[in-house]
């Protein structure tokens, strides 16, 4: 279902206040949007990983209805929470992969599958603790880091996610890329 932007921060802010039918009506306008950020993450996961794209949606539907103190300012803002909220769950998910890796739940696997598997949650985790650390520096940049990388969005979607210009998100992604590389060793 194809809806404006207006129609959607509408929507948004109607929930917000408590009106359920606001919802209903939401998640069919957004569910095209969210499915293609969850492919875009699902890309940088491991071929056999846990999730699929739409268990991924549904997790940050539930991360998002969760959201009780956001104030939606508008449909930019509400699919860069919910790109947040996808990069939540798959470190969430990385995490429990760690824990299994040492005993949590113990299950037989091949020697050459748990290593590739633990080296890509180990670097998840690192770039995450990276994010975490950027955004204690400069919250901006981490944004345009999540949203870029993380979300596929453009630097012409960002700078109107975010309210700033498209020279100022060229060059905090080039920026905290640079941060970034410096911090985990490498980083493209």
């Amino acid at each position: 279902m194809e809806a404006g932007p207006q129609e959607i921060t509408d929507l948004l802010q109607a929930w917000e206040r408590g009106d359920q039918s606001a919802l209903e009506k939401l998640i069919p306008l957004v569910e095209t949007e969210l499915r293609r950020l969850a492919k875009t993450y699902m890309r940088r996961e491991k071929p056999d990983h846990i999730l699929q794209t739409t268990a991924l949606v549904n997790e940050a539907y539930i991360k998002l209805m969760g959201q009780s103190r956001v104030h939606w300012q508008s449909r930019s803002h509400f699919y860069a929470i919910a790109a947040q909220c996808m990069r939540r769950v798959l470190t969430d998910y990385a995490k429990a992969n760690l824990r299994a890796k040492r005993g949590g739940y113990a299950q037989p696997v091949s020697l050459s599958a748990a290593i590739l598997s633990n080296e890509q949650s180990e670097e998840l985790l690192a770039l995450d603790a990276a994010l975490s650390k950027l955004a204690e520096k400069d919250m901006r940049k981490s944004k345009v880091v999540e949203l870029r990388y993380f979300g596929g969005y453009t630097v012409t979607d960002i700078a109107g996610i975010l309210g700033i210009s498209e020279i100022t998100v060229a060059r905090d992604w080039r920026l905290a890329r640079a941060w970034l590389r410096r911090e985990l060793g490498a980083f493209d």
